[in-house]
């Protein structure tokens, strides 16, 4: 069954979205989950994003930046030095991402995709230790080559699943979210995509359409209860976005920080103990990390003075997936009995309606 989406609910949006108002409207891009329910402790899984699909291994130019660095991300020092992506992208729970980066490793081997004779993969992680037994080291090399080789270019999964599976959106049921937008001819016609695992935010923040709606909604947060919204925040936000737009690697991690307005959007303030990092890649110029026979690449990139509409794309597209990933989610009981409600559609519509919010 298909799951309901914010717009589906009549919440506005700024901007134009692409066919599936998802990271795989860039075209080419591809992205495979794997998400497991099992007993009374496992809550977690691994998603997987190919930038170029299955079957095309060759490095996208890429940019990356930290907001708050309490989270890991595989790989991110070799980006920030070389530039490059050089292979798929991992997002799983904070105990298993050494389980995804050799997986990833065999894969590329098994399926000759190492740009060089060795792999540094980018896998990112968020904590889901409420809901799920993150020592038990549930996810396994089967199930990060199920989600590696199922990935496909078309509508993409929502909520309880992949790595989003065990997470929590400002104490709200979180996981993955995507979005897109698709810019006018008049501004190239480019496309960014965002597709973010959400384990971020206090109740009393959360922010939808302007509204601060988190401060109206029946509270059954067990943190936030009667607290201030400057309660110590614990949670983790990653969030990937690619584009089809020719840009260089410091033209994508400044699309990387926008990423930023578009978390902000939502109604956090970024706190001390969370994981918030972000990459942004380009599908563009195919042989950039290739040079001739005097090493020489021929690369085509967009004028810095014509950014601002991908850098707007940017935090427009991560604000709607944020939203999304918590309206297409689901309760959720896990490890220890701890349980967590996802966010009501009925009741959200209600307040959007009091503060006259046409929907």
């Amino acid at each position: 069954m298909k799951k309901t989406r914010a717009r589906d609910l009549g919440i506005p949006f700024e901007g134009d979205v692409g066919k599936f108002n998802a990271i795989t409207d860039v075209s080419g891009v591809a992205v495979g989950y794997t998400t497991i329910l099992e007993g009374e402790s496992a809550r977690t899984g691994v998603t997987i994003i190919h930038p170029r699909g299955l079957n095309d291994h060759t490095p996208v130019y890429a940019g990356i930046h930290s907001f708050n660095g309490n989270g890991e991300m595989t790989g991110a020092a070799w980006v920030e030095e070389g530039g490059l992506l050089e292979g798929p992208i991992g997002l799983t729970n904070t105990h298993s991402v050494g389980i995804v980066r050799d997986t990833i490793i065999a894969w590329q081997v098994q399926n000759n995709a190492l740009f060089q004779k060795w792999s540094c993969p980018v896998v990112a992680e968020t904590a889901d230790g409420r809901m799920n037994d993150m020592n038990a080291f549930h996810v396994t090399s089967d199930h990060v080559f199920h989600a590696l080789n199922s990935a496909g270019s078309q509508e993409v999964e929502e909520g309880n699943v992949g790595g989003g599976t065990g997470m929590l959106c400002y104490e709200f049921k979180g996981g993955a979210g995507t979005s897109s937008r698709k810019l006018s001819g008049a501004h190239g016609g480019w496309t960014v995509g965002a597709l973010v695992q959400s384990n971020f935010g206090r109740r009393p923040q959360l922010t939808i359409a302007g509204v601060p709606v988190g401060k109206y909604l029946p509270n059954s947060a067990q943190s936030s209860k009667d607290e201030s919204p400057f309660q110590p925040e614990a949670g983790s936000l990653i969030v990937i976005l690619a584009t089809d737009a020719p840009l260089l690697p410091h033209q994508l991690k400044r699309l990387a920080r926008r990423a930023t307005i578009g978390m902000a959007r939502t109604g956090s303030l970024g706190g001390n103990g969370s994981g918030d990092i972000f990459l942004a890649f380009s599908t563009a110029n195919s042989q950039a990390a290739v040079g001739d026979e005097q090493g020489l690449s021929t690369v085509q990139t967009i004028a810095n003075q014509h950014l601002d509409p991908l850098l707007w794309a940017s935090a427009l597209a991560t604000e709607e997936a944020i939203i999304n990933s918590l309206v297409a989610a689901e309760d959720m009981k896990g490890h220890l009995g701890f349980s967590v409600k996802a966010i009501s559609h009925r009741e959200l519509q209600r307040v959007l309606k009091e503060h006259r919010i046409s929907i």
